[in-house]
């Protein structure tokens, strides 16, 4: 009798003739090491894009206005990544903010930083 072999830990499979591996613990871990790759560049993108997120609320807190100027020197101490955005809004006069979520900023003069709360 010819038995087919897991995929991930070599074993004899028992049942269809179809199966690709003994149970679900074997292919869920064939599974993982498949999409590591993937997967650690999409959680490592979204940890940036949490921690601006965390930036940009914790900066803003003290504000009931929900906006507050903000020098660079101030962002980048905490860390904050400006490579990583979720989205823009133009103004009608041109200026661009750049969104991390419900959190946006938009650059002023010298260094400075507007940072703004979208209303939901």
């Amino acid at each position: 009798m010819n038995y087919q072999t897991c995929l991930e830990c070599g074993d004899k499979i028992l049942g269809r003739s179809d199966k690709k591996f003994c149970g679900d613990a074997c292919r869920n871990a064939h599974n993982n090491k498949l999409n590591a790759d993937a997967n650690s560049l999409v959680r490592n993108i979204n940890n940036a894009l949490r921690k601006n997120r965390r930036i940009l609320e914790t900066l803003l807190a003290g504000h009931s206005e929900g906006k507050a100027r903000i020098p660079l020197k101030k962002l980048s101490a905490k860390g904050f990544n400006f490579d990583y955005i979720t989205g823009t809004y133009s103004t009608k006069t041109g200026s661009q903010y750049r969104f991390c979520y419900e959190y946006g900023y938009l650059k002023l003069e010298d260094e400075m930083y507007m940072v703004v709360k979208r209303d939901a």
